[in-house]
Protein backbone atom coordinates (compact mmCIF):
# COMPACT_ATOMS: atom_id res chain seq x y z
CA UNK A 1 0.00 0.00 0.00
CA UNK A 2 1.36 3.34 -0.79
CA UNK A 3 -1.34 5.75 -0.18
CA UNK A 4 -4.36 5.93 1.73
CA UNK A 5 -7.37 8.07 2.92
CA UNK A 6 -8.42 8.47 6.35
CA UNK A 7 -11.96 10.37 7.27
CA UNK A 8 -11.72 12.15 10.47
CA UNK A 9 -15.15 14.26 12.18
CA UNK A 10 -15.12 17.64 13.08
CA UNK A 11 -16.31 17.74 17.00
CA UNK A 12 -17.87 20.04 19.64
CA UNK A 13 -16.05 20.08 22.81
CA UNK A 14 -16.47 21.10 26.14
CA UNK A 15 -20.30 21.75 25.60
CA UNK A 16 -20.05 24.41 28.34
CA UNK A 17 -19.33 23.44 31.84
CA UNK A 18 -17.21 19.69 30.48
CA UNK A 19 -14.13 22.15 29.81
CA UNK A 20 -11.56 19.74 28.39
CA UNK A 21 -13.57 16.65 28.83
CA UNK A 22 -16.56 16.66 27.04
CA UNK A 23 -17.16 16.34 23.96
CA UNK A 24 -19.30 15.01 21.09
CA UNK A 25 -18.63 14.43 17.11
CA UNK A 26 -20.25 15.37 14.16
CA UNK A 27 -21.48 14.59 10.79
CA UNK A 28 -18.91 17.11 9.02
CA UNK A 29 -15.60 15.63 7.97
CA UNK A 30 -11.82 16.60 6.72
CA UNK A 31 -10.08 13.82 4.40
CA UNK A 32 -6.25 13.38 5.27
CA UNK A 33 -4.73 11.80 2.05
CA UNK A 34 -1.54 10.09 3.25
CA UNK A 35 1.06 8.89 0.49
CA UNK A 36 4.71 6.99 0.86
CA UNK A 37 7.56 8.99 -0.76
CA UNK A 38 7.70 13.32 -1.21
CA UNK A 39 9.93 15.75 0.71
CA UNK A 40 10.42 15.76 4.63
CA UNK A 41 8.00 17.18 5.89
CA UNK A 42 8.84 20.30 7.68
CA UNK A 43 5.98 21.65 8.82
CA UNK A 44 6.11 21.58 13.09
CA UNK A 45 2.63 20.02 13.08
CA UNK A 46 3.55 17.18 11.08
CA UNK A 47 6.71 16.65 11.44
CA UNK A 48 5.41 16.44 15.77
CA UNK A 49 3.04 13.85 14.51
CA UNK A 50 5.64 11.65 12.37
CA UNK A 51 8.58 11.85 15.19
CA UNK A 52 5.90 10.34 17.66
CA UNK A 53 3.88 8.06 15.54
CA UNK A 54 7.40 6.70 14.16
CA UNK A 55 9.28 6.75 17.92
CA UNK A 56 6.25 5.05 19.68
CA UNK A 57 5.88 2.18 16.57
CA UNK A 58 9.02 1.46 16.23
CA UNK A 59 9.12 2.14 12.62
CA UNK A 60 11.52 3.18 10.73
CA UNK A 61 10.75 6.88 9.66
CA UNK A 62 10.02 6.70 6.11
CA UNK A 63 9.13 10.17 3.87
CA UNK A 64 5.55 11.03 2.67
CA UNK A 65 3.21 13.49 1.18
CA UNK A 66 0.13 14.05 2.55
CA UNK A 67 -3.27 16.61 1.76
CA UNK A 68 -6.37 17.57 3.29
CA UNK A 69 -9.89 18.30 1.93
CA UNK A 70 -13.08 18.80 3.65
CA UNK A 71 -15.90 20.74 5.39
CA UNK A 72 -13.99 21.34 8.53
CA UNK A 73 -13.71 25.05 8.97
CA UNK A 74 -10.06 26.46 10.59
CA UNK A 75 -9.80 27.78 13.65
CA UNK A 76 -13.50 27.81 14.79
CA UNK A 77 -13.49 25.52 18.06
CA UNK A 78 -14.52 22.55 15.66
CA UNK A 79 -11.29 20.47 16.02
CA UNK A 80 -9.67 21.10 12.69
CA UNK A 81 -6.12 20.37 13.97
CA UNK A 82 -7.32 17.20 15.83
CA UNK A 83 -8.30 16.29 11.83
CA UNK A 84 -4.82 16.65 11.00
CA UNK A 85 -3.03 14.62 13.22
CA UNK A 86 -5.52 11.94 13.72
CA UNK A 87 -5.76 11.70 9.96
CA UNK A 88 -1.99 11.37 9.68
CA UNK A 89 -1.95 9.15 12.23
CA UNK A 90 -4.29 7.17 11.20
CA UNK A 91 -3.06 7.10 7.61
CA UNK A 92 0.89 6.63 8.59
CA UNK A 93 -0.19 3.61 10.55
CA UNK A 94 -1.90 2.01 7.72
CA UNK A 95 0.82 2.24 5.19
CA UNK A 96 2.97 0.98 8.35
CA UNK A 97 1.01 -2.16 8.34
CA UNK A 98 -0.77 -1.57 11.61
CA UNK A 99 1.70 -1.09 14.39
CA UNK A 100 -0.79 0.73 16.68
CA UNK A 101 -4.30 0.14 18.01
CA UNK A 102 -6.74 2.91 17.74
CA UNK A 103 -6.39 3.96 21.53
CA UNK A 104 -2.83 4.04 20.88
CA UNK A 105 -3.56 6.68 18.14
CA UNK A 106 -5.83 8.51 20.28
CA UNK A 107 -3.41 8.87 23.62
CA UNK A 108 -0.94 10.06 20.68
CA UNK A 109 -3.11 12.86 19.42
CA UNK A 110 -4.54 13.74 22.52
CA UNK A 111 -1.19 14.41 24.29
CA UNK A 112 0.06 16.53 20.79
CA UNK A 113 -3.08 18.44 21.38
CA UNK A 114 -2.25 19.04 25.03
CA UNK A 115 -6.15 18.01 25.83
CA UNK A 116 -7.72 15.35 24.88
CA UNK A 117 -11.67 17.02 24.78
CA UNK A 118 -12.07 16.70 20.74
CA UNK A 119 -9.52 13.91 19.79
CA UNK A 120 -11.74 11.18 21.89
CA UNK A 121 -14.93 11.80 20.14
CA UNK A 122 -12.58 11.94 16.71
CA UNK A 123 -11.49 8.91 17.50
CA UNK A 124 -14.31 6.89 18.89
CA UNK A 125 -17.57 8.86 17.71
CA UNK A 126 -20.25 10.13 19.73
CA UNK A 127 -20.41 12.10 22.88
CA UNK A 128 -17.18 11.22 24.95
CA UNK A 129 -16.25 11.72 28.36
CA UNK A 130 -12.51 12.27 28.08
CA UNK A 131 -9.98 12.38 31.31
CA UNK A 132 -7.21 10.27 32.74
CA UNK A 133 -6.27 6.46 30.50
CA UNK A 134 -10.17 5.83 29.99
CA UNK A 135 -12.64 7.22 27.71
CA UNK A 136 -16.75 7.22 28.27
CA UNK A 137 -18.58 6.55 25.22
CA UNK A 138 -22.11 6.76 24.51
CA UNK A 139 -23.75 6.98 20.81
CA UNK A 140 -25.87 10.10 20.19
CA UNK A 141 -28.95 9.42 18.79
CA UNK A 142 -29.86 10.78 15.26
CA UNK A 143 -33.42 12.61 16.44
CA UNK A 144 -30.57 14.89 18.17
CA UNK A 145 -29.54 17.83 15.84
CA UNK A 146 -26.58 20.20 16.18
CA UNK A 147 -27.40 23.70 15.14
CA UNK A 148 -23.61 25.60 14.33
CA UNK A 149 -22.98 29.38 13.99
CA UNK A 150 -19.62 30.05 12.49
CA UNK A 151 -18.83 33.62 12.61
CA UNK A 152 -16.29 35.35 9.97
CA UNK A 153 -13.69 35.25 12.44
CA UNK A 154 -10.84 32.74 13.81
CA UNK A 155 -10.22 32.29 17.38
CA UNK A 156 -6.89 30.18 18.31
CA UNK A 157 -6.75 28.17 21.19
CA UNK A 158 -4.38 29.83 22.85
CA UNK A 159 -5.39 33.05 22.89
CA UNK A 160 -8.35 31.80 24.21
CA UNK A 161 -6.83 30.11 26.88
CA UNK A 162 -5.26 33.31 28.03
CA UNK A 163 -8.28 35.06 28.75
CA UNK A 164 -9.11 32.26 31.22
CA UNK A 165 -8.33 33.60 34.87
CA UNK A 166 -6.16 31.69 37.48
CA UNK A 167 -8.81 31.30 40.01
CA UNK A 168 -12.08 30.53 40.05
CA UNK A 169 -15.46 31.01 42.61
CA UNK A 170 -15.93 27.54 44.60
CA UNK A 171 -19.75 28.06 44.16
CA UNK A 172 -19.49 28.79 40.58
CA UNK A 173 -17.13 25.67 39.94
CA UNK A 174 -19.55 23.09 41.57
CA UNK A 175 -22.47 24.77 40.07
CA UNK A 176 -20.87 24.39 36.54
CA UNK A 177 -19.40 20.30 37.56
CA UNK A 178 -23.23 19.55 39.00
CA UNK A 179 -23.89 20.69 35.24
CA UNK A 180 -21.39 18.88 33.42
CA UNK A 181 -22.61 15.84 35.50
CA UNK A 182 -26.16 16.20 34.32
CA UNK A 183 -25.39 16.78 30.89
CA UNK A 184 -23.00 13.40 30.72
CA UNK A 185 -26.18 11.53 32.68
CA UNK A 186 -28.41 12.68 29.71
CA UNK A 187 -26.29 11.77 26.72
CA UNK A 188 -25.63 8.30 28.87
CA UNK A 189 -30.03 7.64 29.10
CA UNK A 190 -30.18 9.36 26.04
CA UNK A 191 -32.72 11.86 27.83
CA UNK A 192 -32.21 14.92 26.54
CA UNK A 193 -34.86 17.14 28.10
CA UNK A 194 -32.38 16.71 30.82
CA UNK A 195 -29.83 19.02 28.75
CA UNK A 196 -32.27 22.29 29.37
CA UNK A 197 -30.27 24.59 31.98
CA UNK A 198 -27.46 22.32 31.85
CA UNK A 199 -25.13 24.03 29.42
CA UNK A 200 -24.59 27.41 32.16
CA UNK A 201 -20.76 27.13 32.57
CA UNK A 202 -18.88 29.80 34.78
CA UNK A 203 -15.47 27.85 33.99
CA UNK A 204 -14.22 29.70 30.88
CA UNK A 205 -17.87 30.64 28.58
CA UNK A 206 -17.96 34.07 30.56
CA UNK A 207 -14.47 35.21 30.10
CA UNK A 208 -14.28 34.45 26.67
CA UNK A 209 -17.50 36.27 25.49
CA UNK A 210 -16.48 39.16 27.39
CA UNK A 211 -12.89 39.02 25.38
CA UNK A 212 -13.28 37.29 22.38
CA UNK A 213 -17.07 36.49 21.45
CA UNK A 214 -19.26 39.46 22.88
CA UNK A 215 -22.83 38.04 21.27
CA UNK A 216 -21.98 34.59 22.55
CA UNK A 217 -25.17 35.05 25.12
CA UNK A 218 -27.39 36.74 22.69
CA UNK A 219 -27.30 33.85 20.21
CA UNK A 220 -27.62 30.99 22.75
CA UNK A 221 -31.02 33.25 24.01
CA UNK A 222 -32.14 33.48 20.91
CA UNK A 223 -31.38 29.68 19.96
CA UNK A 224 -33.27 29.27 23.56
CA UNK A 225 -35.94 31.26 22.74
CA UNK A 226 -36.84 29.10 19.09
CA UNK A 227 -36.83 25.96 21.33
CA UNK A 228 -33.19 24.61 21.49
CA UNK A 229 -32.39 22.57 24.37
CA UNK A 230 -29.26 24.84 25.35
CA UNK A 231 -26.26 26.12 23.41
CA UNK A 232 -22.77 26.46 24.07
CA UNK A 233 -19.12 27.71 22.74
CA UNK A 234 -17.68 25.45 20.42
CA UNK A 235 -14.39 24.33 22.11
CA UNK A 236 -12.58 27.83 22.29
CA UNK A 237 -15.09 29.15 19.31
CA UNK A 238 -15.61 30.66 17.93
CA UNK A 239 -18.19 28.73 16.56
CA UNK A 240 -21.72 28.87 18.48
CA UNK A 241 -23.95 25.19 19.14
CA UNK A 242 -27.15 24.93 20.24
CA UNK A 243 -28.93 21.52 20.50
CA UNK A 244 -32.29 20.61 19.55
CA UNK A 245 -34.88 17.91 18.63
CA UNK A 246 -36.69 19.68 16.01
CA UNK A 247 -37.42 23.23 14.87
CA UNK A 248 -33.64 23.78 13.46
CA UNK A 249 -33.98 26.00 10.90
CA UNK A 250 -35.98 28.44 12.96
CA UNK A 251 -33.41 28.30 15.88
CA UNK A 252 -30.24 28.64 12.70
CA UNK A 253 -32.53 31.48 11.89
CA UNK A 254 -32.40 33.26 15.27
CA UNK A 255 -29.12 33.09 16.09
CA UNK A 256 -27.75 34.10 13.08
CA UNK A 257 -30.14 36.94 13.56
CA UNK A 258 -28.76 37.45 17.41
CA UNK A 259 -25.23 37.26 16.25
CA UNK A 260 -25.24 40.61 14.10
CA UNK A 261 -22.35 38.77 12.34
CA UNK A 262 -22.84 39.53 8.43
CA UNK A 263 -20.48 36.93 7.56
CA UNK A 264 -21.34 34.23 9.78
CA UNK A 265 -22.94 31.34 8.15
CA UNK A 266 -25.60 28.12 10.07
CA UNK A 267 -24.65 24.48 9.67
CA UNK A 268 -27.10 21.96 10.77
CA UNK A 269 -26.09 18.68 11.51
CA UNK A 270 -26.15 15.35 13.66
CA UNK A 271 -24.02 13.51 15.68
CA UNK A 272 -21.36 10.83 14.51
CA UNK A 273 -20.98 7.62 15.66
CA UNK A 274 -18.53 6.09 13.54
CA UNK A 275 -15.17 8.26 14.76
CA UNK A 276 -12.14 8.48 12.38
CA UNK A 277 -11.67 5.29 9.68
CA UNK A 278 -10.51 4.73 6.22
CA UNK A 279 -12.43 6.04 3.56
Amino acid sequence: MNEVTIRVPATTANLGPGYDCLGIALQIYNHVTVERGGELQTHPMVAAVAEKFFTTAGVTPFPFSWKITGDVPRSRGMGSSVTVRLGLLHGLNELSGKPLSADTLFHICAELEGHPDNAAPAAFGGFTVAGGAEIARFEVAPELRFVLLIPDFEVSTPAARKVLPAQLDRLAAVQSCANACRITAAFAAKNYALLRGAFVDQLHQPFREKELIPFLSKVIAAGESAGALGGFLSGSGSTICCVTEGNEEAIGAAMLAASGNAGARIIITRADNQGTLRA
